[in-house]
């Protein structure tokens, strides 16, 4: 399983499952991205958290634990 954290700076991902429960998983298809989503990594901070992504035609930044909930092919 390839989760979002493992995405390089440059590459583009597609959304396949959205791991969590409740809140967290409401909160993560809130800012856009959902099944079958598009998401380019744009940058990752020095330390690796967050990441910014271009969703859905803006950006968004996302902290690891939340990247890791996102399953990408």
């Amino acid at each position: 399983m390839r989760t979002l954290k493992d995405v390089k700076v440059g590459e583009t991902a597609t959304v396949v499952r959205l791991h969590g429960e409740g809140a967290v998983k409401r909160r993560i298809m809130d800012m856009g991205i959902t099944k079958g989503v598009e998401l380019f990594v744009r940058k990752v901070a020095p330390l690796g958290d967050p990441m910014e992504l271009n969703v859905r035609g803006y950006e968004l930044s996302v902290r690891k634990a939340d990247a890791e909930m996102i399953e990408v092919q």
